[in-house]
C-alpha cells in the first residue's frame, strides 16, 4: 500500500519537472533558430508600419 503512495508521489512530482525542461528545450531551440536566421540575413519586421511624414503629405 505504502509502495503505491509513494510510486504515485514520484509521478506527480516527476511529471510536471518534466515538462518545465521540455519548455526550456523548446524555447532554447526557438532562439537558435531566431539566432542563425539572423546570421543569414534574415529579420523580423512588425505587420504595422508607420507611414513616413513625406508620404502623408504627397496624399493631401
Amino acid at each position: 500500500m505504502q509502495t503505491k503512495i509513494l510510486r504515485y508521489l514520484a509521478i506527480l512530482i516527476v511529471v510536471p519537472v518534466l515538462s518545465g525542461c521540455w519548455m526550456l528545450a523548446a524555447g532554447g531551440g526557438g532562439a537558435y533558430g531566431g539566432y542563425k536566421a539572423k546570421e543569414e540575413g534574415y529579420e523580423l519586421r512588425s505587420p504595422v508600419t508607420k507611414e513616413e511624414e513625406k508620404d502623408q503629405s504627397e496624399n493631401q
